[in-house]
């Protein structure tokens, strides 16, 4: 299977963020946010609470076995999704506009059927909606996240990447805080499912997303190129490879939060009525951390042009925090962990984005690139709850927090591979496109 060849540097996109066509940047911001938002408040409001409520209802004493079986399998799905997503809306011709068109169908349709969540009574419903939602809200994710690339200027992408890395962690916090105060179940899925759909509708209302006709002779979009979308080779792109494995391992390492409300209710013995609001305190306390982390540093990594310290000092702290929450003797220390947790998530969304854009090999296929990028975001929400299991058996919560530490110190150690903002082509570094071999004919006398 084939690359996309083109570099980056000679792509023709970039010229639309000086052009007309372009969103202003301040409405390109807010409708990016808002689009995340929503998504956000639609996929992490589940994972992070109502799933837990919903499967304990289903299964009882089985909920923490179902929960992973679940989340497991909706994030193969997502796996899936995201690429095809991106890949789709690369090539989307629509007069709404090739990121807009799957903003809103993926919004409108995720949210819808995630209403129908409350209705479920055995776990495969629970299963099969999860697994619908995951793979629509996927193709929105894919179409926003190619807006970085579309359309923002790379002078600005580390302060744009840190403002969506608030959006993130905003999107959740709001879902939880609004489904918090109510107790009926068919509430609470209706809030977080309204929350996706006015996500999606004022994105797309802010959002300027000229036509983007088929280029002479591009091939259609068929089988091949589809299976195209979940590829891009490292071998050929190191940089690419290096950046993916980043953000799978830190991911890994904080993927540990939607665990937060089984853990107190084993180790502390926290009960239903009250996990709800613990779990709200602990993401408010982690999201107002990440939030000013990611929308402060974002800033700071524009004007000092770097963004490897940011991620090694993410992967460092994201891992003192799983060992506090290991070793954790009391709520008040699951608490300080969560801090330094939500810290160090700050800093990694402060340059990530910007940092996996910056290794792009084609800005005509950003919508793709980012898509398998965001693979590694997906991954993690499979994995992780594949593996607890054994883990938990073997070590209980603290073994699985220790190993999730060591994956985020081995991820932010990788970032040492990558070029540094302006030293691309270092070869000291993984290069962002190497070179095809050439073959120069010697003649003889």
């Amino acid at each position: 299977m084939t690359d996309d060849p083109s570099p980056a540097a000679s792509d023709p996109l970039p010229a639309l963020v000086a052009s007309n066509a372009a969103t202003p940047l301040p409405r390109l911001i807010g409708a990016m946010m808002t689009s995340i938002m929503g998504a956000y408040i639609a996929l992490l409001t589940p994972l992070q609470l109502l799933l837990t409520l919903q499967l304990t209802r289903i299964s009882g004493d089985g909920a923490a076995a179902s929960f992973s079986v679940v989340t497991g399998i909706g994030a193969l799905l997502a796996l899936v999704a995201n690429p095809l997503g991106g890949r789709i809306s690369d090539r989307t011709a629509a007069r709404f506009g090739r990121r807009r068109t799957w903003i809103l169908t993926g919004a409108l349709s995720g949210s819808l059927v995630l209403a129908t969540m409350s209705f479920t009574t055995q776990v495969w419903q629970v299963a099969l909606i999860w697994c619908v939602v995951q793979t629509l809200l996927n193709f929105q994710q894919a179409a926003t996240s190619a807006l970085l690339s579309d359309q923002v200027p790379p002078d600005r992408r580390g302060s744009v990447s840190g403002l969506l890395g608030l959006a993130t962690a905003l999107g959740p916090l709001i879902g939880l805080a609004a489904v918090s105060l109510l107790q009926n179940a068919a509430l609470q899925w209706s809030i977080a499912a309204t929350g996706g759909l006015l996500g999606g509708v004022i994105s797309v209302l802010l959002l300027r997303d000229p036509q983007h006709p088929r280029a002479s002779g591009e091939p259609r979009l068929g089988l091949a190129e589809l299976a195209k979308s979940f590829w891009l080779n490292p071998a050929r792109h190191p940089a690419f490879g290096w950046a993916w494995a980043i953000r799978f391992l830190i991911t890994c390492a904080y993927a540990s939060s939607t665990y937060n409300a089984f853990f107190l209710l084993d180790r502390f013995k926290v009960g239903s009525a009250r996990v709800g609001g613990i779990v709200l305190l602990l993401s408010l306390l982690s999201v107002g951390l990440l939030a000013i982390t990611s929308a402060v540093m974002g800033f700071v990594s524009d004007r000092l042009h770097r963004q490897k310290p940011f991620v090694i000092a993410s992967g460092f702290l994201a891992a003192g925090g799983l060992v506090l929450m290991a070793t954790a003797p009391s709520v008040a220390v699951v608490f300080v962990a969560t801090a330094v947790s939500g810290v160090a998530t700050g800093l990694f969304f402060a340059v990530d984005s910007a940092m996996c854009v910056r290794v792009l090999p084609s800005s005509a296929n950003a919508g793709k690139d980012l898509a398998v990028i965001n693979m590694a975001n997906t991954l993690p929400q499979s994995i992780v709850p594949f593996i607890a299991p054994a883990l938990l058996a073997v070590g209980g919560f603290g073994a699985l927090y220790l190993f999730l530490a060591a994956l985020g110190v081995i991820g932010g150690l990788f970032v040492l591979r990558l070029p540094e903002i302006g030293r691309e082509g270092d070869p000291r570094f993984a290069l962002i496109t190497k070179p095809k071999a050439v073959t120069t004919a010697v003649s003889s006398h």
